[in-house]
């Protein structure tokens, strides 16, 4: 991958969580900073969501999530990511995540955690620098 190359970050919504506003504004401000967005659209499975990512070579994967299902949809996407064979592969999740459920997130593999009052700076700056992190892993 060409060093001038766009950073390309997958979106995703895994279950039924039907709740996307915030993932959108997300999105968007990536989208400001020169990044190459896809989004999985609503209720997705883990392995739809690393299948996605395969596909589209992504070097970064964001999840939105709302529900309260983060403790049982995000093992298991860790678990297709490593199967995959994508383990460099920042993990970024954000929504409601109580700080209790941080340190299992975390454990999990999950690179960084964004509750609500984060703000979309602090967010891209910290894609732009795991996605650089991951690049270079990756070779």
């Amino acid at each position: 991958m060409k060093k001038d190359t766009p950073i390309r970050v997958l979106m995703g919504k895994m279950g039924l969580d039907g709740h996307d506003r915030g993932a959108k504004v997300v999105m968007s401000a990536l989208r400001d900073a020169g990044m190459e967005v896809i989004y999985s659209g609503l209720h997705q499975t883990p392995k739809a969501l690393i299948r996605a990512a395969v596909e589209e070579d992504v070097d970064l994967i964001g999840i939105s999530i709302l529900s309260g299902s983060h403790g049982t949809l995000v093992p298991k996407l860790m678990k297709e990511l490593k199967e995959q064979k994508m383990g460099y592969v920042p993990v970024y999740i954000g929504g409601i995540i109580p700080d209790g459920d941080i340190p299992a997130l975390k454990k999990a593999g999950i690179k960084r955690v964004f509750t609500p009052g984060t703000t979309l700076s602090e967010i891209v700056d910290w894609a732009k620098k795991d996605a650089i992190e991951a690049r270079k892993a990756k070779k």
